[in-house]
Protein backbone atom coordinates (compact mmCIF):
# COMPACT_ATOMS: atom_id res chain seq x y z
CA UNK A 1 0.00 0.00 0.00
CA UNK A 2 2.88 2.35 0.46
CA UNK A 3 5.18 1.43 -2.58
CA UNK A 4 1.45 1.98 -4.02
CA UNK A 5 1.04 5.46 -2.73
CA UNK A 6 5.05 6.50 -3.52
CA UNK A 7 4.40 5.94 -7.09
CA UNK A 8 1.39 7.39 -7.28
CA UNK A 9 2.61 10.25 -5.65
CA UNK A 10 6.16 10.26 -7.64
CA UNK A 11 3.56 10.00 -10.95
CA UNK A 12 1.79 13.05 -9.94
CA UNK A 13 5.16 15.13 -9.76
CA UNK A 14 6.12 14.09 -13.32
CA UNK A 15 2.60 15.01 -14.68
CA UNK A 16 3.16 18.45 -13.02
CA UNK A 17 6.86 18.56 -14.31
CA UNK A 18 5.50 18.06 -17.24
CA UNK A 19 2.57 20.04 -17.15
CA UNK A 20 4.86 23.02 -15.71
CA UNK A 21 7.08 22.69 -19.14
CA UNK A 22 4.72 22.60 -21.28
CA UNK A 23 3.44 26.16 -19.46
CA UNK A 24 6.50 27.27 -19.78
CA UNK A 25 7.52 26.52 -23.02
CA UNK A 26 3.64 27.93 -24.41
CA UNK A 27 4.53 31.44 -22.85
CA UNK A 28 7.71 31.37 -24.57
CA UNK A 29 6.53 30.49 -27.80
CA UNK A 30 3.46 32.40 -27.75
CA UNK A 31 2.87 35.35 -30.11
CA UNK A 32 1.54 38.89 -29.51
CA UNK A 33 -1.44 39.67 -31.13
CA UNK A 34 -1.71 43.36 -31.33
CA UNK A 35 -4.33 45.38 -33.61
CA UNK A 36 -2.23 47.70 -36.37
CA UNK A 37 -4.02 50.69 -38.21
CA UNK A 38 -2.88 50.60 -41.86
CA UNK A 39 -2.22 54.16 -43.71
CA UNK A 40 -5.99 53.55 -45.49
CA UNK A 41 -7.46 53.63 -41.66
CA UNK A 42 -7.86 49.92 -41.90
CA UNK A 43 -7.23 48.42 -38.47
CA UNK A 44 -5.57 44.27 -39.10
CA UNK A 45 -4.25 41.63 -36.49
CA UNK A 46 -0.72 40.94 -36.89
CA UNK A 47 1.52 38.61 -34.64
CA UNK A 48 5.03 39.65 -33.69
CA UNK A 49 7.53 36.53 -32.41
CA UNK A 50 8.26 37.69 -28.89
CA UNK A 51 12.59 38.72 -28.35
CA UNK A 52 15.00 36.43 -28.39
CA UNK A 53 16.46 35.36 -25.15
CA UNK A 54 18.00 31.55 -23.48
CA UNK A 55 15.63 28.60 -23.55
CA UNK A 56 13.89 27.99 -20.36
CA UNK A 57 14.36 24.95 -18.43
CA UNK A 58 11.07 23.24 -16.33
CA UNK A 59 9.81 24.71 -13.03
CA UNK A 60 13.04 27.50 -12.87
CA UNK A 61 12.58 29.14 -16.36
CA UNK A 62 16.06 31.48 -16.92
CA UNK A 63 16.74 31.41 -12.77
CA UNK A 64 19.76 29.58 -12.67
CA UNK A 65 21.53 32.22 -15.09
CA UNK A 66 20.43 34.90 -13.17
CA UNK A 67 21.24 33.50 -9.90
CA UNK A 68 25.03 33.07 -11.17
CA UNK A 69 25.26 37.11 -10.50
CA UNK A 70 25.24 38.58 -7.17
CA UNK A 71 24.06 41.41 -9.11
CA UNK A 72 20.89 40.94 -11.32
CA UNK A 73 21.07 43.75 -13.40
CA UNK A 74 24.82 43.47 -14.15
CA UNK A 75 23.44 40.12 -15.32
CA UNK A 76 21.21 41.67 -17.43
CA UNK A 77 24.17 44.33 -19.02
CA UNK A 78 26.03 40.72 -19.32
CA UNK A 79 23.20 38.90 -21.07
CA UNK A 80 22.38 41.78 -23.70
CA UNK A 81 26.04 40.70 -25.20
CA UNK A 82 24.49 37.49 -26.12
CA UNK A 83 21.15 38.29 -26.93
CA UNK A 84 20.84 42.03 -27.79
CA UNK A 85 19.48 45.59 -25.67
CA UNK A 86 15.96 43.82 -26.02
CA UNK A 87 15.71 39.84 -24.56
CA UNK A 88 13.41 37.77 -22.90
CA UNK A 89 13.84 35.14 -20.35
CA UNK A 90 11.47 33.36 -18.32
CA UNK A 91 11.61 33.60 -14.58
CA UNK A 92 9.90 30.58 -12.85
CA UNK A 93 6.57 30.56 -15.11
CA UNK A 94 6.59 34.35 -15.54
CA UNK A 95 7.64 35.88 -19.01
CA UNK A 96 9.35 38.52 -18.65
CA UNK A 97 11.75 41.44 -21.08
CA UNK A 98 14.51 42.93 -20.47
CA UNK A 99 15.98 46.40 -22.39
CA UNK A 100 18.81 48.02 -21.96
CA UNK A 101 19.20 51.38 -23.47
CA UNK A 102 17.88 54.42 -23.78
CA UNK A 103 15.49 54.26 -26.73
CA UNK A 104 14.43 50.89 -25.90
CA UNK A 105 13.47 52.28 -22.24
CA UNK A 106 11.66 55.42 -23.86
CA UNK A 107 10.01 53.45 -26.26
CA UNK A 108 8.27 51.17 -22.77
CA UNK A 109 7.95 54.32 -21.17
CA UNK A 110 7.06 56.95 -23.15
CA UNK A 111 6.04 56.50 -26.50
CA UNK A 112 4.13 52.57 -25.41
CA UNK A 113 3.40 53.77 -21.05
CA UNK A 114 -0.05 53.18 -21.59
CA UNK A 115 0.53 49.40 -22.44
CA UNK A 116 3.27 48.74 -19.45
CA UNK A 117 1.13 50.23 -16.79
CA UNK A 118 1.12 47.51 -14.72
CA UNK A 119 2.97 46.21 -11.55
CA UNK A 120 4.18 42.81 -10.62
CA UNK A 121 2.03 40.23 -8.87
CA UNK A 122 4.43 39.77 -5.61
CA UNK A 123 3.36 37.86 -2.67
CA UNK A 124 5.45 40.15 -0.94
CA UNK A 125 4.00 43.30 -2.49
CA UNK A 126 0.69 42.07 -1.71
CA UNK A 127 1.66 41.36 2.37
CA UNK A 128 3.33 44.81 2.72
CA UNK A 129 -0.35 46.89 1.52
CA UNK A 130 -3.13 45.19 3.51
CA UNK A 131 -3.01 41.86 1.22
CA UNK A 132 -3.60 43.90 -1.94
CA UNK A 133 -0.58 45.76 -3.63
CA UNK A 134 -2.92 47.90 -5.43
CA UNK A 135 -3.36 49.98 -2.35
CA UNK A 136 -0.34 50.61 -3.07
CA UNK A 137 0.62 54.36 -4.91
CA UNK A 138 4.00 52.75 -6.10
CA UNK A 139 3.14 49.39 -6.14
CA UNK A 140 -0.49 49.38 -7.87
CA UNK A 141 -1.77 48.29 -11.62
CA UNK A 142 -2.21 52.15 -13.41
CA UNK A 143 -6.43 52.83 -13.05
CA UNK A 144 -8.28 55.60 -12.72
CA UNK A 145 -8.67 55.67 -9.04
CA UNK A 146 -4.52 55.48 -9.68
CA UNK A 147 -4.88 58.81 -11.65
CA UNK A 148 -6.89 60.30 -9.20
CA UNK A 149 -4.59 59.42 -6.34
CA UNK A 150 -1.89 61.09 -8.29
CA UNK A 151 -3.39 64.11 -9.13
CA UNK A 152 -4.31 64.43 -5.31
CA UNK A 153 -0.94 64.08 -4.47
CA UNK A 154 0.79 65.80 -7.32
CA UNK A 155 -0.05 69.40 -6.03
CA UNK A 156 1.48 68.49 -2.37
CA UNK A 157 4.38 66.37 -2.90
CA UNK A 158 5.42 67.59 -6.28
CA UNK A 159 6.52 71.36 -5.07
CA UNK A 160 7.55 73.48 -7.56
CA UNK A 161 10.11 76.62 -6.74
CA UNK A 162 7.70 79.27 -6.95
CA UNK A 163 4.91 77.71 -5.01
CA UNK A 164 4.24 78.17 -1.37
CA UNK A 165 4.57 74.23 -0.38
CA UNK A 166 8.50 74.74 -1.24
CA UNK A 167 8.81 77.78 0.62
CA UNK A 168 7.13 75.84 3.34
CA UNK A 169 9.33 72.43 2.46
CA UNK A 170 12.34 74.42 3.50
CA UNK A 171 11.11 75.81 6.43
CA UNK A 172 10.38 72.44 7.71
CA UNK A 173 13.67 70.84 6.21
CA UNK A 174 15.70 73.57 8.20
CA UNK A 175 14.08 73.65 11.55
CA UNK A 176 13.99 69.59 11.58
CA UNK A 177 17.88 70.34 10.35
CA UNK A 178 18.48 72.49 13.27
CA UNK A 179 16.64 70.13 15.89
CA UNK A 180 19.08 66.75 14.86
CA UNK A 181 21.99 68.96 15.20
CA UNK A 182 20.79 69.48 18.91
CA UNK A 183 20.42 65.63 19.03
CA UNK A 184 24.10 65.13 17.45
CA UNK A 185 25.33 67.22 20.36
CA UNK A 186 23.51 64.97 22.87
CA UNK A 187 25.12 61.45 21.46
CA UNK A 188 28.38 62.23 20.43
CA UNK A 189 31.04 61.19 22.15
CA UNK A 190 34.48 62.71 20.43
CA UNK A 191 36.09 60.49 18.20
CA UNK A 192 34.04 57.35 18.86
CA UNK A 193 31.54 56.05 16.22
CA UNK A 194 27.62 56.68 16.42
CA UNK A 195 24.75 54.73 14.69
CA UNK A 196 23.97 57.54 12.60
CA UNK A 197 21.10 55.71 10.80
CA UNK A 198 18.42 55.84 13.30
CA UNK A 199 18.74 59.45 14.02
CA UNK A 200 19.35 60.49 10.85
CA UNK A 201 15.94 58.97 9.46
CA UNK A 202 13.76 59.99 12.30
CA UNK A 203 14.88 63.49 10.85
CA UNK A 204 13.91 62.46 8.01
CA UNK A 205 10.62 61.10 8.76
CA UNK A 206 9.88 63.67 10.72
CA UNK A 207 10.50 65.97 7.74
CA UNK A 208 7.91 64.65 5.91
CA UNK A 209 5.41 63.92 9.02
CA UNK A 210 5.63 67.86 9.39
CA UNK A 211 5.28 68.36 5.92
CA UNK A 212 2.18 66.31 5.05
CA UNK A 213 0.15 66.13 8.43
CA UNK A 214 1.54 69.48 9.85
CA UNK A 215 2.92 67.28 13.27
CA UNK A 216 6.07 65.89 14.37
CA UNK A 217 7.55 63.40 17.19
CA UNK A 218 10.31 63.48 19.40
CA UNK A 219 13.28 61.38 19.23
CA UNK A 220 13.06 59.17 22.33
CA UNK A 221 9.46 58.57 21.58
CA UNK A 222 9.26 54.63 21.56
CA UNK A 223 6.35 54.06 19.33
CA UNK A 224 8.25 56.62 16.46
CA UNK A 225 11.54 55.00 16.62
CA UNK A 226 10.04 51.25 16.30
CA UNK A 227 7.94 52.68 12.81
CA UNK A 228 11.12 54.28 11.54
CA UNK A 229 12.71 51.19 11.84
CA UNK A 230 10.63 49.13 10.49
CA UNK A 231 9.85 51.76 6.94
CA UNK A 232 13.36 51.22 7.09
CA UNK A 233 13.49 47.69 6.85
CA UNK A 234 10.44 47.82 4.54
CA UNK A 235 12.81 49.91 1.78
CA UNK A 236 15.21 47.24 2.05
CA UNK A 237 13.25 44.45 1.70
CA UNK A 238 11.34 46.38 -1.62
CA UNK A 239 15.02 46.74 -2.90
CA UNK A 240 16.02 43.16 -2.77
CA UNK A 241 15.09 39.99 -4.82
CA UNK A 242 13.12 37.26 -3.39
CA UNK A 243 12.55 33.58 -4.23
CA UNK A 244 8.50 34.08 -3.82
CA UNK A 245 8.80 36.74 -6.24
CA UNK A 246 8.91 33.98 -9.35
CA UNK A 247 8.28 31.12 -7.25
CA UNK A 248 5.28 31.56 -5.26
CA UNK A 249 4.69 28.00 -4.53
CA UNK A 250 7.35 28.08 -1.92
CA UNK A 251 5.25 30.30 0.48
CA UNK A 252 4.83 27.89 2.84
CA UNK A 253 8.27 27.87 3.76
CA UNK A 254 8.83 31.41 4.11
CA UNK A 255 5.65 32.09 6.34
CA UNK A 256 7.71 33.39 9.16
CA UNK A 257 9.22 35.98 6.51
CA UNK A 258 6.13 37.09 5.33
CA UNK A 259 4.25 37.20 8.62
CA UNK A 260 7.14 39.69 9.65
CA UNK A 261 6.39 42.29 6.48
CA UNK A 262 2.90 42.13 7.50
CA UNK A 263 3.64 43.08 10.74
CA UNK A 264 6.14 45.72 9.85
CA UNK A 265 3.20 47.79 7.74
CA UNK A 266 -0.05 46.81 9.87
CA UNK A 267 1.98 48.77 12.74
CA UNK A 268 3.15 51.49 10.85
CA UNK A 269 -0.86 51.79 9.54
CA UNK A 270 -2.01 51.65 13.14
CA UNK A 271 0.70 54.47 13.92
CA UNK A 272 -0.54 56.10 11.54
CA UNK A 273 -4.59 55.95 12.27
CA UNK A 274 -3.83 56.61 16.28
CA UNK A 275 -1.03 59.56 16.06
CA UNK A 276 -2.04 61.48 13.38
CA UNK A 277 -5.66 60.88 11.30
CA UNK A 278 -8.07 60.38 14.51
CA UNK A 279 -6.59 63.74 15.67
CA UNK A 280 -7.21 65.49 12.67
CA UNK A 281 -10.58 63.63 11.65
CA UNK A 282 -12.20 65.65 13.97
CA UNK A 283 -11.31 69.26 13.22
CA UNK A 284 -11.12 69.11 9.73
CA UNK A 285 -13.31 71.52 8.07
CA UNK A 286 -13.97 71.35 4.28
CA UNK A 287 -14.84 74.98 3.80
CA UNK A 288 -10.86 75.76 4.74
CA UNK A 289 -8.20 75.86 2.29
CA UNK A 290 -6.04 72.91 2.98
CA UNK A 291 -3.47 73.25 5.51
CA UNK A 292 -1.62 70.04 3.99
CA UNK A 293 -2.07 66.61 2.25
CA UNK A 294 -3.75 65.41 5.57
CA UNK A 295 -5.90 68.49 4.83
CA UNK A 296 -6.43 67.28 1.13
CA UNK A 297 -6.93 63.52 2.35
CA UNK A 298 -9.61 64.18 4.74
CA UNK A 299 -11.70 66.34 2.35
CA UNK A 300 -11.42 63.96 -0.36
CA UNK A 301 -12.51 61.25 1.66
CA UNK A 302 -16.01 63.32 1.95
CA UNK A 303 -16.27 64.66 -1.59
CA UNK A 304 -15.48 61.59 -3.59
CA UNK A 305 -17.43 58.54 -2.93
CA UNK A 306 -14.26 56.65 -4.57
CA UNK A 307 -12.31 57.24 -1.90
CA UNK A 308 -12.47 55.40 1.74
CA UNK A 309 -10.76 55.74 5.31
CA UNK A 310 -8.22 53.06 4.13
CA UNK A 311 -7.32 54.63 1.18
CA UNK A 312 -6.25 57.90 3.07
CA UNK A 313 -3.69 55.54 5.23
CA UNK A 314 -2.43 53.41 2.04
CA UNK A 315 -1.48 56.83 0.69
CA UNK A 316 -0.72 58.10 4.11
CA UNK A 317 1.75 54.75 4.60
CA UNK A 318 3.17 55.22 1.10
CA UNK A 319 4.25 59.10 0.88
CA UNK A 320 6.05 59.04 4.17
CA UNK A 321 7.62 55.82 3.82
CA UNK A 322 9.69 58.29 1.04
CA UNK A 323 11.62 59.14 4.18
CA UNK A 324 13.53 55.97 4.17
CA UNK A 325 15.11 56.67 0.30
CA UNK A 326 16.05 60.45 1.78
CA UNK A 327 18.10 58.54 4.76
CA UNK A 328 19.58 55.87 2.73
CA UNK A 329 20.62 58.04 -0.05
CA UNK A 330 22.79 60.62 2.71
CA UNK A 331 24.24 58.14 4.79
CA UNK A 332 25.32 56.40 1.05
CA UNK A 333 26.75 59.95 0.25
CA UNK A 334 28.42 59.82 4.11
CA UNK A 335 29.74 56.72 2.95
CA UNK A 336 31.56 57.67 -0.23
CA UNK A 337 32.76 60.47 1.69
CA UNK A 338 34.18 58.97 4.17
CA UNK A 339 36.08 56.75 1.82
CA UNK A 340 37.19 59.70 0.22
CA UNK A 341 37.27 63.05 2.52
CA UNK A 342 38.10 65.43 -0.35
CA UNK A 343 34.38 64.96 -1.43
CA UNK A 344 33.08 66.13 2.01
CA UNK A 345 35.87 69.40 1.82
CA UNK A 346 34.52 70.38 -1.45
CA UNK A 347 31.00 70.58 0.24
CA UNK A 348 31.86 72.07 3.15
CA UNK A 349 33.47 74.63 1.11
CA UNK A 350 30.02 75.33 -1.16
CA UNK A 351 28.38 75.43 2.62
CA UNK A 352 30.97 78.09 4.06
CA UNK A 353 30.35 80.32 1.00
CA UNK A 354 26.84 80.55 1.48
CA UNK A 355 26.24 80.53 5.20
CA UNK A 356 29.47 83.14 5.44
CA UNK A 357 30.95 80.44 7.69
CA UNK A 358 28.13 78.86 9.63
CA UNK A 359 26.19 81.97 10.32
CA UNK A 360 22.76 80.68 9.23
CA UNK A 361 21.02 77.60 8.07
CA UNK A 362 21.32 76.17 4.50
CA UNK A 363 17.56 76.27 2.90
CA UNK A 364 16.60 75.24 -0.46
CA UNK A 365 16.92 78.62 -2.13
CA UNK A 366 20.77 77.94 -2.03
CA UNK A 367 20.64 74.93 -3.70
CA UNK A 368 21.13 76.24 -7.40
CA UNK A 369 24.42 78.25 -5.60
CA UNK A 370 25.93 74.73 -3.90
CA UNK A 371 26.19 72.71 -7.41
CA UNK A 372 28.89 70.44 -5.97
CA UNK A 373 26.72 69.41 -3.18
CA UNK A 374 23.93 68.49 -5.59
CA UNK A 375 26.60 66.75 -8.16
CA UNK A 376 26.97 64.38 -5.13
CA UNK A 377 23.84 63.43 -4.35
CA UNK A 378 23.16 63.31 -8.21
CA UNK A 379 26.50 60.77 -8.25
CA UNK A 380 25.20 58.80 -5.62
CA UNK A 381 21.49 58.17 -7.25
CA UNK A 382 23.92 57.02 -10.57
CA UNK A 383 26.49 54.88 -8.74
CA UNK A 384 24.05 52.97 -6.84
CA UNK A 385 21.53 52.55 -9.55
CA UNK A 386 18.27 51.68 -7.54
CA UNK A 387 16.32 49.48 -9.66
CA UNK A 388 12.91 51.34 -11.51
CA UNK A 389 10.17 49.37 -10.03
CA UNK A 390 8.83 46.48 -13.03
CA UNK A 391 6.22 47.39 -15.50
CA UNK A 392 3.97 44.87 -16.52
CA UNK A 393 2.38 44.79 -19.94
CA UNK A 394 -1.56 45.40 -19.87
CA UNK A 395 -2.42 43.75 -23.39
CA UNK A 396 -0.27 42.36 -25.99
CA UNK A 397 2.41 45.45 -27.70
CA UNK A 398 5.00 45.52 -29.77
CA UNK A 399 8.51 46.81 -28.65
CA UNK A 400 10.82 47.48 -31.17
CA UNK A 401 9.63 45.35 -33.23
CA UNK A 402 8.96 42.24 -31.20
CA UNK A 403 5.83 41.01 -29.37
CA UNK A 404 5.29 41.23 -26.00
CA UNK A 405 2.47 39.41 -24.52
CA UNK A 406 0.17 40.38 -21.86
CA UNK A 407 1.29 39.93 -18.61
CA UNK A 408 5.00 39.77 -19.42
CA UNK A 409 7.19 42.14 -16.36
CA UNK A 410 9.19 44.26 -17.90
CA UNK A 411 12.47 45.07 -16.39
CA UNK A 412 14.36 48.77 -16.83
CA UNK A 413 17.93 48.18 -17.09
CA UNK A 414 19.05 51.50 -15.84
CA UNK A 415 22.68 49.94 -13.88
CA UNK A 416 23.32 49.02 -17.79
CA UNK A 417 22.78 53.39 -18.59
CA UNK A 418 24.44 54.29 -15.82
CA UNK A 419 27.38 52.52 -16.21
CA UNK A 420 27.64 52.88 -19.85
CA UNK A 421 30.93 53.80 -21.65
CA UNK A 422 29.06 55.71 -24.47
CA UNK A 423 27.16 58.29 -22.05
CA UNK A 424 29.84 58.45 -19.06
CA UNK A 425 33.24 59.08 -18.17
CA UNK A 426 34.83 56.28 -16.37
CA UNK A 427 31.44 54.96 -15.07
CA UNK A 428 32.91 52.73 -12.45
CA UNK A 429 34.89 55.82 -10.94
CA UNK A 430 32.61 57.76 -8.02
CA UNK A 431 33.07 61.22 -9.53
CA UNK A 432 30.64 64.06 -8.71
CA UNK A 433 32.21 66.37 -11.57
CA UNK A 434 30.51 64.46 -14.07
CA UNK A 435 27.39 66.42 -13.54
CA UNK A 436 29.17 69.94 -13.52
CA UNK A 437 30.02 72.29 -16.59
CA UNK A 438 31.96 75.62 -16.35
CA UNK A 439 29.72 78.20 -16.10
CA UNK A 440 30.22 80.51 -19.25
CA UNK A 441 28.60 83.47 -17.95
CA UNK A 442 30.27 84.76 -14.64
CA UNK A 443 26.94 85.15 -12.44
CA UNK A 444 26.84 88.08 -9.76
CA UNK A 445 25.95 85.69 -6.52
CA UNK A 446 29.14 83.24 -5.48
CA UNK A 447 28.48 79.49 -6.55
CA UNK A 448 30.68 76.84 -6.80
CA UNK A 449 34.79 77.77 -7.12
CA UNK A 450 36.87 74.83 -6.01
CA UNK A 451 40.38 73.82 -8.03
CA UNK A 452 39.56 70.14 -8.89
CA UNK A 453 42.80 68.20 -10.17
CA UNK A 454 41.27 64.94 -9.71
CA UNK A 455 42.80 61.81 -11.96
CA UNK A 456 40.86 58.59 -11.83
CA UNK A 457 42.49 56.01 -10.42
CA UNK A 458 41.67 52.15 -9.96
CA UNK A 459 43.55 52.09 -6.63
CA UNK A 460 41.51 54.24 -4.67
CA UNK A 461 38.38 53.57 -2.82
CA UNK A 462 36.13 55.23 -4.96
CA UNK A 463 38.50 55.15 -8.27
CA UNK A 464 40.21 58.61 -7.31
CA UNK A 465 43.08 60.33 -5.93
CA UNK A 466 44.02 63.96 -4.59
CA UNK A 467 47.07 65.82 -5.69
CA UNK A 468 49.00 65.97 -1.78
CA UNK A 469 48.34 69.38 -0.84
CA UNK A 470 45.67 70.53 -3.81
CA UNK A 471 41.95 69.90 -1.89
CA UNK A 472 40.28 72.41 0.20
CA UNK A 473 41.07 72.38 4.02
CA UNK A 474 37.98 70.85 6.12
CA UNK A 475 38.18 74.03 9.25
CA UNK A 476 36.50 77.17 8.33
CA UNK A 477 39.52 79.59 8.95
CA UNK A 478 41.86 77.83 6.42
CA UNK A 479 39.69 78.66 3.71
CA UNK A 480 39.66 81.59 0.80
CA UNK A 481 38.03 83.10 -1.42
CA UNK A 482 40.06 81.68 -4.41
CA UNK A 483 40.04 83.14 -7.99
CA UNK A 484 38.64 79.86 -9.27
CA UNK A 485 35.98 79.30 -12.26
CA UNK A 486 32.49 78.87 -11.48
CA UNK A 487 30.72 75.93 -12.36
CA UNK A 488 26.83 74.92 -12.68
CA UNK A 489 24.92 71.86 -12.90
CA UNK A 490 24.43 70.23 -16.45
CA UNK A 491 21.14 71.08 -17.56
CA UNK A 492 20.76 68.20 -20.36
CA UNK A 493 21.36 64.34 -19.14
CA UNK A 494 18.72 62.32 -20.89
CA UNK A 495 20.78 59.29 -20.30
CA UNK A 496 20.32 59.77 -16.24
CA UNK A 497 16.89 58.49 -15.25
CA UNK A 498 17.06 58.02 -11.45
CA UNK A 499 13.41 58.54 -10.87
CA UNK A 500 12.11 56.83 -14.02
CA UNK A 501 10.26 59.08 -16.21
CA UNK A 502 6.40 58.77 -18.20
CA UNK A 503 2.96 58.39 -16.26
CA UNK A 504 4.86 56.38 -13.67
CA UNK A 505 7.49 58.85 -13.17
CA UNK A 506 8.32 59.26 -8.87
CA UNK A 507 5.91 61.12 -7.40
CA UNK A 508 8.17 62.28 -4.53
CA UNK A 509 11.49 63.26 -6.33
CA UNK A 510 11.21 67.11 -5.24
CA UNK A 511 11.09 65.98 -1.68
CA UNK A 512 14.14 63.38 -2.20
CA UNK A 513 16.58 65.98 -3.80
CA UNK A 514 14.93 69.12 -1.37
CA UNK A 515 14.99 67.11 2.44
CA UNK A 516 18.04 65.68 1.36
CA UNK A 517 20.08 68.31 0.18
CA UNK A 518 19.07 70.60 3.39
CA UNK A 519 20.78 67.50 5.48
CA UNK A 520 23.80 66.75 3.77
CA UNK A 521 24.54 70.35 3.52
CA UNK A 522 23.64 71.46 7.08
CA UNK A 523 25.07 68.49 9.08
CA UNK A 524 28.81 69.03 6.82
CA UNK A 525 28.57 72.81 7.59
CA UNK A 526 29.23 71.81 11.15
CA UNK A 527 30.85 68.28 11.35
CA UNK A 528 33.36 66.17 9.66
CA UNK A 529 32.41 62.60 8.50
CA UNK A 530 35.29 59.95 8.57
CA UNK A 531 35.16 56.00 10.01
CA UNK A 532 37.11 54.20 12.03
CA UNK A 533 37.33 51.43 9.90
CA UNK A 534 36.70 51.33 6.07
CA UNK A 535 36.61 48.25 5.42
CA UNK A 536 33.41 47.99 7.14
CA UNK A 537 31.25 50.20 4.75
CA UNK A 538 29.73 47.90 2.42
CA UNK A 539 27.79 49.32 -0.27
CA UNK A 540 25.31 46.71 -2.66
CA UNK A 541 25.37 47.46 -6.53
CA UNK A 542 22.28 48.49 -8.05
CA UNK A 543 20.93 49.40 -4.95
CA UNK A 544 20.09 52.77 -3.17
CA UNK A 545 18.60 51.05 0.30
CA UNK A 546 21.42 49.90 3.27
CA UNK A 547 20.63 47.16 5.74
CA UNK A 548 18.73 48.92 8.92
CA UNK A 549 21.41 48.05 11.33
CA UNK A 550 24.47 49.03 8.87
CA UNK A 551 28.05 50.95 9.31
CA UNK A 552 28.66 53.57 12.39
CA UNK A 553 30.37 56.75 11.50
CA UNK A 554 32.26 59.11 13.48
CA UNK A 555 31.07 62.67 13.43
CA UNK A 556 34.08 65.39 14.60
CA UNK A 557 32.72 69.07 15.12
CA UNK A 558 34.31 71.60 13.21
CA UNK A 559 36.34 74.36 14.21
Amino acid sequence: MLLKLFYLFITFLLILFVASYILILFKSKRKAIVEMVLPSGAIVKRAFHQAPGPHPWPILGNLDIIGQFDNPFKGFGTLANCYGDIYSLTLGHTRCLVVNNLELIREVLNKNGKFFGGRPDFLRYHKLFGGDRNNSLALCDWSQLQQKRRNLARRHCSPRESSSYFCKMSLIGCAEADTLLEELEKVIVPGQPVALKPILNAACANMFIQYMCSMRFEYDDEEFKKIVWFFDEIFWEINQGHPLDFLPWLSPFYNQHTNRIAHWSTTIRKFILDRVLEHRELNIDPEEPDNDFTDALLKSLIENENMCRNTIIFMLEDFIGGHSAVGNLIMLVFAYIAKDPAIGRHIQFEADVISNRGERSITLEDMEHMPYTMATIFEVLRYSSSPIVPHVATEDSVISGFGVTKGTIVFINNYILNMSQESWKNPQSFWPERFLEEKSIKNTQRTSTFNDKRKISEGSDSGIEFEENNYLLSTRDNQSNLNLPEFQLKKNLPHFLPFSIGKRTCIGQNLVRGFGFILLSNILLHYNVSTPDISNIKINPASLALPANCFPLILTARV
